[in-house]
This record gives C-alpha cells, sequence and structure tokens, in this order.
C-alpha cells in the first residue's frame, strides 16, 4: 500500500468514523453497565461493546468490523420493534423507530460507503456485495422520511362510525345570515359548539385568510410569561379581544378594523411574577334595565386583582359598576406580591351576577392567597356572596382588617352556570401547595380537585364531587364544566361533563349530582413522605375513555419500553432515569427518593383549560389530550433553604420563572417539578404526546383518536426541526365544533390551525400561523358569511412563537 494511498480521503473517513464509534460505544458501556445495576435493559451494555469491537476492526482498516456493526444496527431494529409492539402498534410507531435507529442508521450508511476502500485497503477488488448495501442504505432513510411525513390517524372500530357514515353533516343552511359567540365556551353551556353549518367538510379545504388584527401587546421583558390564550366574544355587530396584558380592542366583524381600545395600564410588576399572564375570555351583560349606565357591558378580570366593567359599544368603564367602573378583587384577600392572585379564565355571568375566581401561583407559600369565589351584582359591582372551602358563612365577608381563609383550593379554570336551574358549576384546585397535603384540614380536603355545585342566588353548596382524593399530583380541575343533554336508556338527561387532568371524565345529573356514568373507585399505590397520607383508593369512570393514555387503552402502565431520545445516549439517560425514579403506575405518590417519581399522567395532563367540544346533532364529544409525564423531586427544607432562586415570589423581586425549585414555605419540602426531558430538551417518553379523540356519547367508546401536532417547529436544543413529520405534539387549548361538520383546533406546539371532520378525524384543511396557535378558535356567522377566529400569539410555557396576532378565516366570497 503506498503513501498516497494510506492518506487518501477514504482513509481518514475510515480513522473518523471508528473514532465516532468509538465516542459512542464508552458512555453506552458505562451508562448500560450502570442500568443493568439497576435493573434495566441489556441492550445498551451489550450494543456499546459490539460497537466498540467494530471501531477498533475499523481502525485496524478491517471491513469485518463495519460488518459486524451492521450485525449490532440490525439487532437494534428487532429490539426496537420487539419493544415498541410491548406497548401497541399505531400510525405512530415509525417515529419512535426513527429516533431509536437514526444515528445508528447514519453511521451505517457512512460504514457500507467506505466498505469497498476497506476491500481495497486488503488487496481485494470490492464487488457487488460489498457496494450495494450502501447503495441500499443510503437510499432508504429517503424512503423513511417520504413515510414519516403522510398524515395519520386511528380509526377505532366503533357502532358509532356506522351512524356517522350514513351522512350526519348536514347540508350548508345559507339562510343564516347572523350568528354570535358571547361566552368562552360558545354559550352559558360552554359545549365549545356553534350552530354555524356554511363550513363543511366538503368545502373548508377552500378556507383562506379572511382578517387579521395585530394588537401590539408583547411582553415587556424576556422574563414576562405571555401567554395569548384568548378566545374572542363576537356579540352583534362587534368582535371583542382581550389580550395578555388586558388590553380590549373591539373589531369590526367583517373586516376586523379597530372599533375601540381600552388600556387598564396593568401593573408590571404583576405581570412579570404571574404564573401565567393570560386573558382567556371576557363576559359579556346585556339588561333592558334603563336607570342603568351601560346596558351592554363587558366584564374583565385583570392580571392585578381588578375586576371591570366596560360599555361594549365604546369601551369606557361603566363608572356606576364598584368604584368607578372597577371593583377590588384584592379586598379581603392580601396577595402578598403582584400578580400572585390573578384572573386568567374571565368571569362567568348569570342572570345579573357575575361570578369570579382567580389564579394562585402554585407551590409558594401555605399561607398564600385564600381561594374564594365571589358573585357580585353585574350591574352595580355590589358583594352578593363568597364560596370559599373553609369559609362556612357565604353570606358575610370578614371584619375589616381580617381576610379569607388562606390557601384553600382556588378556582382557577373558567366557570360554568345553568340560569335555568340557578346553580353555578366550580371546578377547584389544590390548596397552595401542590405536592403535601399533611397540613390540610379535612374542608380543604373535601373540597379540592372536585366539582362543586352551588346556589347562584347563595353560595351555598348544592351538590359536590371530589375527583381526587387527597390531591398530590396537582391534578386540579382545569376544564371547564360542560352543560349537555346526555343520552340514557331513558332518554337525554340535563347532565354536566367534567373532565380531568388524570384523563377521566366524569358525567353528573346536574341538579343533583348523580352520575349519570358509573364511577369506582381502585386500589392505587401508597407510601407518601413522613407527615402525610395518601388514600388507598381513587375514583375512576370506566364507561368513558381514559384520556391520560393511548387511544383503547384504560390505563396506560410505562416501562423502559417506554423511554425515548433523538440518539442513543440521551435515550440511555432517560432510560437510566427512569429506572432511579419512583415509578408505581398512576398515582404513584412523591417521595425523597433520590431521582424523585415519576407522574403519569403528568401535571399538564391529560385534559387541561382547552376543555372539550361537544357536538350534540353527531352525539360526540372532542377533546385533545396529553400523553406527557412530570418528573417532581422533593427536597427536604433545610435543603432546600440552600438552594439558589428558591425565595417565593415577591421576595426581594424573585418569580416564579427565576425559581430553581418552587419553595413551599409552611411545608418541610421544596418541590422542583417540570416535564420529564433529556439533556437535549426533549420528552423522556416516546411519542405521540399529544392526540385529538372523538367519543360517542351513546356508547362511551372512541369512534377515532389521531395524533395532532407536527414536528414542525420542535425539536432537540429548542431548534425546530422544519421536518413536518406526525409526533402528536403536546397541546395547550383545545377545539371547537360545528353544525357543519367540521372541528378546529389549534393548540398544538406547532404553528398552524387545523380543521377537521368530525365525523371521521380526517383532516381537511390547515392554515400556518404567523405565531402559536395555544388559543380556542370560536366561530361566528356576519352577514351571511361564517368565520373562524383564533388568537395567533403564542405561549411562554409552551415555547412557541410569540405574536399578537388575531386572524380570521372563511370560503371565498
Amino acid at each position: 500500500m503506498d503513501a498516497t494511498y494510506r492518506k487518501g480521503p477514504a482513509v481518514w473517513a475510515m480513522l473518523a468514523l471508528a473514532g465516532v464509534l468509538l465516542l459512542l460505544s464508552l458512555p453506552m458501556i458505562v451508562g448500560g453497565g450502570y442500568l443493568v445495576l439497576l435493573g434495566g435493559s441489556w441492550y445498551f451494555l451489550l450494543a456499546g461493546l459490539a460497537i466498540l469491537s467494530a471501531a477498533v476492526l475499523i481502525w485496524r482498516r478491517s471491513p469485518t468490523g463495519v460488518w459486524l456493526y451492521a450485525a449490532t444496527v440490525l439487532a437494534t431494529l428487532a429490539w426496537s420493534l420487539w419493544e415498541i409492539d410491548q406497548k401497541g402498534w399505531l400510525p405512530i410507531w415509525q417515529v419512535d423507530l426513527l429516533a431509536r435507529m437514526g444515528v445508528l442508521w447514519g453511521l451505517l450508511v457512512v460504514a457500507l460507503l467506505l466498505l469497498p476502500a476497506l476491500y481495497r485497503h486488503r488487496g481485494h477488488r470490492p464487488g457487488w456485495g460489498a457496494r450495494l448495501p450502501g447503495v441500499i442504505a443510503l437510499a432508504l432513510p429517503g424512503l423513511a422520511l417520504l413515510w414519516l411525513l403522510q398524515d395519520r390517524h386511528v380509526d377505532i372500530d366503533s357502532p358509532a362510525q356506522a351512524r356517522l357514515a350514513e351522512g350526519a353533516s348536514p347540508p350548508a343552511m345559507t339562510e343564516q345570515t347572523s350568528m354570535d359567540w358571547p361566552a368562552y365556551g360558545g354559550d352559558a353551556s360552554a359545549r365549545r359548539f356553534s350552530e354555524a353549518s356554511q363550513i363543511t367538510p366538503d368545502n373548508a379545504a377552500r378556507l383562506s385568510e379572511a382578517w387579521t388584527f395585530n394588537t401590539g401587546d408583547t411582553p415587556h421583558s424576556d422574563a414576562t410569561p405571555y401567554a395569548f390564550q384568548n378566545t374572542p366574544l363576537k356579540v352583534g355587530n362587534s368582535v371583542y379581544v382581550c389580550t395578555q396584558s388586558n388590553q380590549v380592542f373591539a373589531l369590526d366583524p367583517g373586516n376586523g378594523e379597530q372599533q375601540w381600545h381600552f388600556d387598564p395600564q396593568v401593573d408590571r410588576d404583576a405581570l412579570e411574577h404571574v404564573f401565567s399572564a393570560a386573558c382567556r375570555s371576557l363576559a359579556y351583560h346585556e339588561t333592558d334595565d334603563p336607570t342603568t349606565q351601560c346596558p351592554r357591558r363587558l366584564l374583565m378580570g385583570t392580571m392585578d386583582g381588578r375586576l371591570m366593567a366596560l360599555n361594549a359599544d365604546d369601551g369606557s368603564q361603566c363608572t356606576d359598576f364598584g368604584q368607578q367602573g372597577t371593583v377590588d378583587l384584592y379586598e379581603f384577600m392580601d396577595p402578598q406580591a403582584p400578580g400572585y392572585l390573578s384572573n386568567t379564565s374571565g368571569p362567568t355571568v348569570v342572570n345579573d351576577s357575575v361570578i369570579v375566581g382567580h389564579q394562585v401561583t402554585d407551590n409558594q407559600r401555605r399561607d398564600g392567597p385564600s381561594g374564594a369565589v365571589r358573585s357580585y351584582h353585574a350591574l352595580t359591582g355590589e358583594w352578593q356572596w363568597t364560596w370559599d372551602a373553609v369559609w362556612t358563612t357565604p353570606d358575610q365577608q370578614p371584619e375589616p382588617g381580617e381576610v379569607y381563609p388562606r390557601g384553600t383550593p382556588n378556582v382557577w379554570a373558567a366557570i360554568t352556570a345553568d340560569e335555568a336551574l340557578g346553580l353555578v358549576y366550580l371546578p377547584t384546585g389544590n390548596p397552595t401547595n401542590d405536592q403535601y397535603g399533611g397540613d390540610r384540614s379535612p374542608e380543604e380536603d373535601a373540597f379540592t380537585a372536585s366539582l362543586v355545585a352551588v346556589e347562584a342566588d347563595s353560595g351555598d353548596v348544592a351538590w359536590k364531587f371530589t375527583t381526587v382524593i387527597h390531591d398530590l399530583w396537582d391534578y386540579d380541575l382545569g376544564a371547564q364544566p360542560a352543560l349537555i343533554d346526555f343520552p340514557t336508556e331513558e332518554g337525554p338527561r340535563a347532565a354536566v361533563v367534567q373532565a380531568t387532568k388524570y384523563g377521566q371524565v366524569f358525567v353528573f345529573d346536574r341538579e343533583t349530582g348523580e352520575p349519570l356514568r358509573s364511577i369506582e373507585e381502585r386500589a392505587v399505590p401508597q407510601g407518601a413522605i413522613e407527615g402525610d397520607w395518601t388514600s388507598p383508593v381513587q375514583p375512576f369512570s370506566p364507561d368513558m375513555p381514559n384520556f391520560g393514555s393511548l387511544p383503547g387503552q384504560e390505563v396506560e402502565r410505562l416501562t423502559g419500553a417506554h423511554t425515548w431520545g433523538t440518539t442513543p445516549l440521551d435515550h440511555l439517560y432517560c432510560r437510566i432515569e427512569f429506572q432511579r425514579m419512583r415509578y408505581e403506575g398512576m398515582f404513584t405518590p412523591p417521595t425523597l427518593e433520590e431521582g424523585g417519581m415519576l407522574q403519569f399522567p403528568g401535571i399538564l395532563g391529560g385534559i387541561n383549560w382547552g376543555s372539550a367540544s361537544f357536538d350534540p346533532t353527531r352525539q360526540l364529544m372532542i377533546v385533545n389530550n396529553n400523553r406527557m409525564p412530570s418528573q417532581v423531586v422533593l427536597y427536604p427544607r433545610e435543603e432546600a433553604d440552600t438552594m439558589d432562586n428558591i425565595a417565593p415570589i415577591g421576595a426581594q423581586d424573585a418569580s416564579y420563572i427565576d425559581q430553581q425549585a418552587q419553595p413551599m414555605l409552611g411545608a418541610p419540602v421544596a418541590a422542583e417539578r417540570g416535564a420529564w426531558l433529556s439533556p437535549l430538551d426533549m420528552p423522556c417518553t416516546a411519542p405521540p404526546w399529544g392526540f385529538l379523540s372523538a367519543t360517542d356519547l351513546n356508547s362511551g367508546e372512541i369512534v377515532w383518536s389521531r395524533p395532532l401536532g407536527t414536528s414542525m417547529d420542535q425539536g432537540p436544543l429548542g431548534i425546530p426541526s422544519r421536518l413536518k413529520m406526525t409526533v402528536g405534539a403536546p397541546t395547550s387549548g383545545g377545539p371547537l365544533a360545528t353544525q357543519g361538520g367540521m372541528t378546529f383546533i389549534g393548540a398544538a406546539m406547532d404553528d398552524y390551525l387545523r380543521g377537521f371532520d368530525s365525523a371521521t378525524g380526517e383532516l381537511i384543511w390547515e392554515q400556518r400561523l404567523p405565531a402559536g396557535g395555544q388559543a380556542n378558535p370560536m366561530t361566528y356567522v356576519h352577514q351571511g358569511r361564517q368565520y373562524v377566529v383564533i388568537a395567533a400569539g403564542g405561549s411562554f410555557q409552551s415555547e412557541t412563537t410569540l405574536g399578537d396576532s388575531v386572524m380570521a378565516f372563511a370560503l371565498p366570497e
């Protein structure tokens, strides 16, 4: 072999390949050995040893090294397919396989392309047996990518499919000239359904941009947790939009032109210290009382603790409401720091009352602001009653200088009311420390993570149901209760439906609280930390789907096979973390053990504030859900007190975003929690991470289900992949269903608004947005034309593109 050949590019490529394989094999051997000691898979150790041997052989210019590495890759393929099969096969399994195989396959392509040079180095003339494998290996990734870019959904064999296939989509009703969206959930029922039927699966592909409005509301700093989660209202000749800093715009429904603008000048300190700067909705109230200043008014809760009334006609403040148009929501609350108490979901109007709850930033201190829900007169702002888990006299307020009971379960989600029954449905959260409950009172436990029906005129409790007993997982109720006519064997019943973060859906008689679908208590893991306790059982709703799992799985139990990574090394990291964490299935208690606790469904849910849509024509519940575990680590108080950035919000200008762990003052522990991610900032569990599904309300069976969202705007280390692979992304926001047979949703962590056939789940239309669509869309008919509108402004928590756009889409005129 002459010197010129030895120094040629092929030789240098061989040496580089051997070096890369060596660097890959060493952590696989060390980490794989540790994984075996933890009781995990032998694959990484054995594969690491094989790759090391292949690296040495290739370094020595031996073709055997290539064939050994090829055999290792093929063995990895067989092992991966076997593990994926254990989890249940779905159309999305190809993405799981691509991540497991991508890096290894890429190196195999290089190795096979170098194989002829290795044979020449040995003095052999390479034939087709040495050349063909490289050509095939090079072609396969391209074919695989084309395969992965296909849109996919899962059909479920269900009796409802035949019923829907008969033609559930009605013809367009061109006689519709006006149809409004006067409340956050569409109307008082919160079904997120519109009778608008101009847009159908037959014509939705023709939707195009009708108008765009930019609010100009952008974050004051990188530390401001902006989330443009607003669902606009449409009443009469105006569309009303509320921004992250509670600025209100009235827009022309036909062209999006501004009619008026109101800026309440929210305290910037409050905006930078809230958990989430969001205004999900306004409330609308109209009266024929001739003495009132504003017969048509908008009611808004702000980030800095105000309840405001605005004239819907011109945006001026209704000065006959409260004090010159404002009620102080800090009264009797003592928020302790700017932004600690704020209103994000918006108030709810029932008859002439406005009911308001509030957000309290999680896990700061046990003596945080009360969770009290209050009712005020919608015209005068006069206080009427207060409901609280501990406060037993709803018709009374504290004495001057005193406050409502501190740290009680709050209601941060949207509230629903039945005007005819005179009941208000409150979906409650947790006491202010989520992961420790040893100091909770029996009254707090009774009303934690509960659906509470209270009398609209008095605040007295009519009935309640606790969805999680002694909740230590932050499974508070984020979804708005929905009022529907629920099909039963005796005919339709007036029902309230409550979806939960841990994936269960409960159905109750609206008036009495009687379950309309069976509820059973199941044994759950035990073993709380010292001073705390866990319930031996938790309630489940077996006759409705579990939206904390893959479709068709009643309760999904994670194993090492569910771990995932974009390379073998971060996959190995996640696999080791899985073995180190405490995990015994759903409701595994928080722990002080090293590695912490794996929580699945995670803190995000399940089903969160985006809630569900209910199509009464097709008898469908349409809902998006997340499938993302969380990692929760508890630290003893003495260790927590030495950590950096653990002061509660407001202390020395600390903010929620800055916290290394959440302090939970008053508890013997602090908590660090969040999505379970790899060092590459990718989920440690295999996709799909988000679904959109339709459930037949008659049978409780899933009709169709599909992963929702692509990898277009996400990727390792936060770098967008720009590959539009359907991976089923985590979601924030919810769906809208229409009489025309369409379901519209943004929500996913890519910047798209999509339209699906409600009956089949087929993707009919999608539109690229200028920013994330982490908001519930709405629809209305104006002057005979149907519009679909979404706030496209992204979300700080979801790490999507931030913006300030409100976009409307319609069929061509």
